[in-house]
């Protein structure tokens, strides 16, 4: 019996012990997830792109396996390899701390440059990584930097940084801080030579690098989450004395407060730069073919529609201009462009909704589309404060014009808008100001421009998107220094006499087009509804190809001086 009993308790010690092992075997192949405190699988996890697969949070990732994620396979060429930081304050202790962290991470410095390939197209990348102290930059950093930009713009490439750092290096004190000029400077002459520069913030993006490389992009993405700030949360804190909200500097953040032009996920980011790339790549304006099919049907096809031909009152359209289903400009934008990138944000304090933004393909030639966004049903309308652009919605625009002169994109915008939106915070924030800008600003641009009449016109908050080379309008819309309600109450002391005052203004497309305020009349084939879209988008389709051949071969001061010329005239 004794033996027997031995023999029991010598298996259950080798069964404990063998328990033990594939525990510790099965930690080993586990990582806690810090966001949501759950143990997952390591492999799952590197496999899900280093995204937990439990709660969607983002892991930090590795200088070598980020450019496995973003670049083709061998494509990546390593550039100032040997670069590396030194001790130029003496500080005590400095150099052996350097020595640790490269024997632990395997890196010379916290950012690796050089020029890889995504999808095939060449682009010069560099990658902070957080493990080398925090990803701070030092002199090595911005030197690493500011070469691989200079050699950048010397062979005519893009440049994307993935920006991670906790931001100057202290132990390098004001040489550090003198980083942050010498990569914007880099940067600026990168810029001027025409060349794109795409920053991706991911977690954490703060201090010296926040304020210099990493939100200087032309075209600034981010990872979600991703905390991207000056100050840490911390020092904030400590020096206003008060708790600050959820989510505060994350990425989301930032999107809403104008700061960041997407929030894309990991899984997406390759596709979305080779897509950004390829849009920066060809330049030059679309000549019109009769010919040419737009998504599959050919442009003299056009479905016509049985409708009332009767010509309408002024102020029938201006009803019908006001209804809340007409088409709006996301309406227009998605059926005749294809690939439209939206892009967020006037970069000094907020998104507006009420302007849609961003980049697209017209037949295969990159444009840059705008679009006052007024809504399609009440919800809809509240979302994009009915069509009524606040300061912030004029500098998103006017900021994607100026991108769009810099690579020699067209602009066309859509405008359907009561006016600008009249309220203590958009007076505070510099609406006059904002409105003369994009005045001031579309004038001289140097590509062509055209613009799209699409309902509402309203006074100088239309006027800041129109100022086109060609104005377009649809037939039912209205373009007016003010509404016939305001009009009638100024004149008359009467604001019920609107209708009258609707007949007088010569508000209607009719109307503007014999005052040569206008170019074309759309038609709307019954009514600008969603049964009408098809006609009316090849309509329009064609009407901008054929604009864009009468531009093709000019430069930009002529495109600059027939614009001038044709307000000049008013």
């Amino acid at each position: 019996m004794s033996r027997l009993l031995d023999k029991i308790k010598e298996n259950r010690a080798v069964k404990d012990a063998t328990e033990g092992i594939l525990q510790e075997e099965k930690k080993k192949e586990e990582v806690l997830c810090k966001a949501c405190g759950k143990m997952v699988n390591k492999a799952e996890v590197v496999r899900n792109r280093y995204v937990c697969y439990e709660c969607g949070a983002y892991f930090r990732v590795k200088t070598g396996n980020r450019l496995k994620m973003v670049l083709d396979p061998q494509s990546f060429e390593e550039w100032f390899a040997e670069e590396h930081g030194t001790n130029p304050l003496d500080f005590p202790g400095y150099v052996d701390k350097l020595t640790a962290v490269r024997e632990k991470t395997g890196l010379k410095e916290a950012v690796t440059v050089g020029k890889g390939k995504i999808y095939g197209e060449d682009a010069v990348i560099g990658v902070c990584d957080a493990r080398f102290m925090m990803g701070s930059m030092g002199h090595a950093v911005g030197e690493k930097i500011a070469g691989a930009v200079e050699r950048a713009t010397e062979e005519k490439l893009p440049v994307i940084l993935f920006c991670c750092s906790g931001g100057a290096r202290m132990q390098e004190g004001i040489v550090s801080l003198m980083q942050m000029a010498k990569t914007a400077a880099a940067l600026k002459k990168h810029s001027d030579a025409g060349l794109l520069y795409i920053s991706v913030l991911t977690d954490p993006t703060t201090g010296g690098v926040t304020a210099s490389f990493a939100m200087l992009g032309d075209i600034i993405l981010a990872e979600p989450g991703a905390l991207i700030g000056f100050a840490g949360a911390r020092v904030i804190e400590q020096t206003i004395g008060q708790k600050l909200p959820e989510g505060f500097q994350r990425a989301e953040f930032q999107l809403e407060h104008g700061f960041v032009d997407a929030i894309v996920e990991r899984k997406d980011l390759k596709k979305r730069l080779y897509e950004i790339l390829r849009m920066h790549k060809v330049s030059g304006y679309a000549k019109f073919d009769p010919a040419t099919e737009v998504d599959g049907r050919p442009t003299e096809l056009m479905r016509e529609r049985a409708y009332n031909t009767k010509e309408k009152s002024a102020w029938e359209k201006v009803k019908m201009a006001r209804k809340v289903d007409r088409l709006s400009a996301e309406d227009y934008i998605n059926s005749i462009f294809t690939k439209f990138i939206e892009f967020h944000g006037d970069r000094y304090y907020r998104d507006d909704p009420a302007i849609v933004g961003g980049i697209a393909y017209l037949d295969g030639q990159p444009v840059t589309v705008i679009g006052i966004q007024k809504g399609k049903d009440m919800k809809d309308c509240m979302r994009h404060n009915y069509g009524m652009p606040s300061p912030e919605g004029y500098r998103k625009a006017i900021r994607l014009m100026k991108q769009a002169e810099k690579f020699h994109r067209p602009v066309i915008t859509f405008v359907n808008t009561a006016g600008a939106f009249c309220g203590m915070e958009a007076e505070e924030g510099g609406q006059g100001e904002a409105i003369a800008r994009n005045l001031y600003e579309m004038s001289g641009l140097k590509v062509p421009v055209i613009t799209f009449m699409i309902g509402e016109g309203g006074s100088g908050g239309a006027l800041a998107l129109a100022v086109g080379n060609e104005v377009c309008m649809m037939e039912n819309a209205t373009y007016s220094v003010l509404s016939p309600e305001g009009f009638a109450s100024i004149l008359w002391k009467d604001g019920k006499r609107a209708k009258e005052a609707a007949e007088v203004m010569k508000i209607t497309a009719k109307d503007l087009l014999e005052l040569g305020i206008i170019e074309k009349i759309i038609p709307e084939y019954g009514g600008a509804d969603d049964e009408a879209l098809s006609s009316i988008a090849v309509y329009m389709h064609k009407c901008i190809r054929e604009f864009l051949e009468s531009y093709e071969g000019k430069s930009g001061e002529e495109i600059a001086k027939a614009r001038y010329e044709r307000f000049r005239k008013f």
